[in-house]
């Protein structure tokens, strides 16, 4: 019997790609796929799969958040799709079954879906649910996502609560913190300052900006699920069609 595996990711070229790959090594049928972490937990629940490729960082319910609401002791072999290093280092520290960092090539795939594989045909199920409870375990406990930021600034050093901040903008190797009409730069990437901000705030809506999530007052459908965001501080940007999926998450599409 072919192994049936669960895809979830809120990127759909993530997803495409991870279909691709599973169809190639044959011997797997992709039952369902997903786009975020409640389609996960219903799909997972639904479909009862051997193995899931779960994204880790998806807006509203992350991958940690699936696992915690469908509870270890009933979940199959999980591989983490993940573009942040901090959760896949996490994820081999506490030895579990496995993760791809994106971007990966068919090699690094086909070295998960392997070690997924003989873990389920040895029908190890124990060892892969003490190993997700650990995850949690290293995970969840000493997790604090960033509540504020030094900011130095015409010979004064300060302290800016994040909670504060309107809007991020990228600027190479430095970011731009908007806050009303003022603006604030650190030596940050975007990238870097996104995964240290807590995804039920703050979220990206382009490849350049990041929006403070309770400082948005409204939302301007423009075309093909990109939109025009007016912020309370009279700032106006526009999200792209990339980070479509959350725009839609928001609200609660």
């Amino acid at each position: 019997m072919p192994l049936s595996a669960v895809i979830v990711d809120d990127e759909q070229l993530a997803r495409d790609e991870l279909a691709f790959l599973l169809k190639n090594v044959g011997d797997v049928e992709v039952v369902a796929q997903g786009k975020n972490g409640v389609e996960a937990v219903n799909l997972i629940r639904e479909h009862n799969p051997d193995l899931v490729f779960l994204d880790v960082q998806m807006p509203g319910m992350d991958g940690f958040d699936v696992l915690e609401a469908l509870g270890v002791e009933r979940l199959p072999a999980v591989i983490f799709v993940t573009a942040y290093d901090r959760y896949a280092l996490k994820a081999f520290e506490v030895n579990a079954v496995d993760y791809l960092l994106k971007p990966f090539d068919a090699e690094r795939f086909q070295s998960a879906f392997c070690r997924a594989k003989a873990e389920i045909q040895q029908t190890n199920v124990e060892a892969i649910n003490r190993r997700l409870h650990n995850l949690l375990e290293a995970i969840r406990p000493g997790h604090k996502y960033l509540e504020r930021l030094v900011v130095k600034s015409s010979g004064r050093i300060f302290f800016l609560q994040v909670s504060e901040i309107d809007w991020i903008e990228a600027a190479d190797n430095y970011v731009n913190l908007h806050l009303g009409r003022e603006a604030h730069l650190i030596r940050e990437t975007l990238t870097s300052l996104e995964a240290k901000l807590n995804p039920h705030d703050f979220i990206r809506v382009r490849h350049s900006a990041i929006v403070n999530v309770s400082h948005i007052k409204e939302l301007q459908p423009l075309f093909k699920g990109e939109y025009q965001i007016l912020l309370h501080s009279g700032a106006k940007l526009s999200s792209s069609r990339r980070y479509r999926n959350k725009i839609a998450a928001l609200l609660g599409d």
